[in-house]
């Protein structure tokens, strides 16, 4: 695998496989040009690597210019052809071949035929590296196909992503998302920590709770710990971009992971668009927010009887325990609107034994990783 910015790319076609297609091209082009003198016209940037390895197989006299197309910004075509650097040569009377590196929505190739027509072109054809039918929009015949691929989107081999990949010698596409992403949600009491615990070693999940990474940080006197102290000390909130850069950091400690168990974020809506693009950074999103749904009742006396073991203070007066739940209620109400705004929100009985839990919550993971 490769990273290009903040995307990352697996190998798709080899080194191999583009010399073949390429002198597949480049024969049938001699056959179809033997004894003219064609002009070359490459269409740049993407197509300036393909073009050197046509041109110099070509066995007889030609002429080369380079036009400039640009339809691209990111990894999102934008549909209209827009840019233009001019034609070096006459083109009147002349016999063309376009050399394209990628044909896909077939914008470039509107835009070139009327170029050509424009300049009175005795004929042209068109040669293209690879070729996406899914994508094409277009009638314009493509005479020289060196393969066709699916509509993903690839680097390499003169393609690029935002400046970047165009001299690798193979072709890498983008890597697929495949990941399983999870805020988990509960009130004090429903068993959250022991369901997250069973759910990492079931889906082989990475849990990141705040609270572990925060005494983490501080303990260790991480830099971002040292910052997050200094507002706990002056009794202040730790403000969003700290906390996220947390979860960042061990996001990015688990590069290949299957996916992450989020506990204890986000808390509010402004948490969860962090949380949303610091995801879409890594290519990959929240899956879903799994919140497990108990009876204020019940909740309350799982508590009261931990307390009997546990020595939290907090686990032995009702008093607190129901301001607990209540905190609990008003924090999570915005959240669980907006992740039901994306259909992403699952609630789930956290009524039962803990394998009967467990049981409903994975008929829920299940569901979502055969959409991946």
């Amino acid at each position: 695998m490769i990273q290009l910015h903040d995307l990352t790319f697996t190998p798709f076609i080899s080194e191999e496989k583009i010399t073949r297609s390429i002198e597949k091209i480049s024969r049938k082009i001699n056959e179809d040009f033997s004894g003219e003198k064609p002009v070359f016209l490459v269409v740049l940037n993407g197509a300036f690597m393909v073009a050197t390895e046509i041109i110099k197989r070509f066995d007889g006299e030609c002429e080369v210019t380079f036009v400039k197309l640009g339809s691209y910004e990111g990894t999102a075509t934008k549909g209209t052809v827009d840019t233009l650097i001019g034609l070096s040569h006459s083109l009147q009377g002349r016999q063309v071949v376009v050399i394209e590196d990628i044909v896909d929505t077939g914008n470039t190739l509107a835009a070139l035929d009327r170029i050509l027509k424009r300049h009175q072109v005795a004929g042209y054809k068109i040669a293209t590296l690879f070729f996406k039918p899914a994508a094409y929009q277009q009638a314009y015949p493509i005479d020289y196909v060196g393969m066709e691929i699916p509509n993903d989107f690839i680097v390499g081999f003169g393609l690029d992503y935002d400046g970047l990949g165009r001299n690798l010698t193979q072709v890498y596409k983008l890597k697929e998302e495949t990941m399983t992403n999870l805020v988990l949600f509960g009130p004090p009491g429903a068993g959250k920590g022991t369901q997250a615990s069973v759910l990492k070693e079931k889906y082989e999940l990475i849990h990141i709770s705040t609270g572990d990474v925060f005494r983490y940080n501080i303990k260790n006197e991480t830099d971002l710990g040292r910052h997050a102290k200094s507002f706990m000390d002056k009794g202040q909130l730790v403000p969003d971009d700290v906390t996220i850069k947390m979860l960042e950091a061990e996001v990015d400690k688990n590069t290949d992971a299957k996916g992450f168990i989020f506990d204890g974020f986000p808390r509010t809506v402004a948490q969860a668009e962090a949380l949303s693009d610091l995801l879409a950074k890594k290519n990959t999103e929240v899956s879903a927010m799994i919140a497990l749904e108990v009876d204020d009742e019940v909740l309350v006396k799982r508590l009261l009887e931990r307390g009997k073991t546990s020595n939290r203070a907090d686990d032995a007066d009702e008093d607190v325990i129901r301001h607990r739940i209540k905190v609990y209620y008003e924090e999570t109400a915005i959240v669980k609107q907006y992740y039901l705004k994306q259909d992403k929100y699952y609630g789930v009985d956290g009524v039962g034994s803990v394998e009967d839990i467990t049981e409903r919550i994975s008929k829920v993971v299940d569901s979502l990783q055969k959409k991946n």
